[in-house]
């Protein structure tokens, strides 16, 4: 019995031992674990369709049509980076022409093949697909590292943020995060071909020569004198 008290007793240092050691494994909880430099909170581009199915005609696009297609632009607030594209079953060029006139008006050029799109078109009509394109950096910004020692030596969750969250932000076409502007040879009004182009093929404002501005005047001071 001795033997079997003092075995128990024993036990209690190391039961304490074990669990202050767990007391300071927990509060090791959110130590950092990426080890490099890369930021795990990347931006995620996002596209939305948004459709309107107008009603045509032998000419394209009844006036109606034309100011409630308009009036759906403006709602939605059309705007530099969105894509514009024609499902139109009867291909109709009236009726292309007709939309590509008004998505002009907003600095935009048709798309070349429409996105796949829910529901089916009735005789006589076209769809309209805007396409928008949005950019976010998910789980930002992220304090989940409340601990202040990193034994692994890893970058803070947090890290990345900031700058990611910002180019996202301030992109003014988020598809170019995924792929670059591919070049030709037209001048499209939404894009800085045209400033470029004005600003290059201007002539110099030195180029007639200097204008003697101060002749005149001193003549003119003279005679006055002379005449008093």
């Amino acid at each position: 019995m001795p033997n079997a008290r003092s075995s128990r007793l024993a036990r209690v240092p190391a039961l304490t031992l074990v669990a202050m050691l767990g007391l300071g494994l927990a509060g090791c909880g959110g130590m950092p674990t990426n080890t490099s430099l890369y930021s795990v909170k990347q931006p995620v581009v996002e596209r939305t369709n948004m459709v309107l199915d107008v009603n045509t005609n032998g000419g394209g696009l009844p006036i109606s049509e034309q100011q409630r297609l308009n009036g759906w632009f403006e709602t939605m607030n059309l705007r530099y980076g969105d894509r514009i594209a024609i499902e139109n079953p009867g291909q109709n060029p009236a009726v292309t022409n007709a939309i590509r006139d008004l998505a002009s008006r907003y600095g935009l050029l048709l798309s070349d093949t429409a996105p796949v799109t829910a529901g089916y078109l009735q005789p006589g009509q076209a769809r309209v697909v805007i396409t928008r394109t949005t950019a976010s950096v998910p789980g930002c910004p992220d304090w989940s590292a409340k601990s202040d020692m990193n034994y692994t030596n890893g970058t803070s969750p947090n890290f990345g943020c900031a700058v990611n969250s910002n180019l996202a932000a301030m992109v003014a076409d988020p598809q170019d995060l995924l792929e670059g502007k591919k070049g030709s040879g037209e001048t499209v009004i939404a894009t800085s071909n045209k400033a470029i182009s004005t600003y290059r093929d201007m002539e110099p404002t030195g180029k007639g020569g200097l204008q003697d501005a101060g002749a005149a005047g001193g003549g003119g001071g003279g005679n006055g004198g002379g005449g008093n």
